[in-house]
């Protein structure tokens, strides 16, 4: 029952129409008890440990240049120009399922899963941060989810599917913003003077 294995490039679509669902992996837990009770046989447990460790590293560290380093040392794929805010936390089972393209910014206490244990199974899929794309302060992206280039998720979302690029998404679950929600208070007083 193992998924050390990023999923193949045949299983990784970047259809903007393809669900979130459609890109992570299943894999049954049978039995009565649920499957984080299974965690053990899905991953190995030292492996989570020092991810764990040095995910808190990364989560404390002042250092963007230390933050990137640390990440791409659990599996990471890391773009140039990463900005990786305090606190932010990528996934700790699966860290080799994340990529970040160059100049992204993952916002203070942000956080980034790549799997969910349910009752009767735990799901693995990839999750990928577009270029010069940002994700604001406490935002949650579940796995599977792309987010395109140029695109921003505002604080405090809960991102559960695709960002189209330069899209900004809001809210729980994270949709996209009208015109009018995302003008800058001011700017249309600004504009009347």
């Amino acid at each position: 029952m193992s998924d050390d294995d990023p999923a193949g490039d045949d299983e990784r679509a970047t259809d903007e129409a393809t669900p979130r669902h459609d890109r992570v992996r299943g894999h049954p837990t049978p039995g009565p008890l649920n499957s984080l009770q299974h965690w053990t046989s899905a991953k190995s447990p030292l492996r989570v440990a020092l991810n764990y460790v040095v995910v808190w590293l990364v989560r404390v560290s002042p250092s963007l240049k230390l933050k990137n380093w640390l990440l791409a040392r659990i599996g990471v794929t890391v773009g140039d120009g990463v900005s990786w805010g305090l606190e932010a936390t990528p996934d700790v089972f699966w860290p080799e399922h994340i990529t970040i393209r160059d100049h992204a910014i993952i916002g203070y206490d942000a956080t980034l899963l790549c799997h969910e244990f349910l009752q009767e199974e735990y799901r693995v899929g990839d999750v990928v941060v577009g270029e010069r794309a940002m994700i604001g302060a406490g935002a949650i992206v579940l796995p599977g989810v792309e987010i395109g280039d140029g695109a921003q998720v505002a604080a405090n979302s809960l991102v559960t599917r695709d960002v189209e690029p330069g899209a900004t998404v809001a809210g729980v679950p994270a949709r996209p913003m009208t015109d009018d929600e995302s003008t800058v208070e001011g700017t249309e007083t600004a504009k009347e003077e």
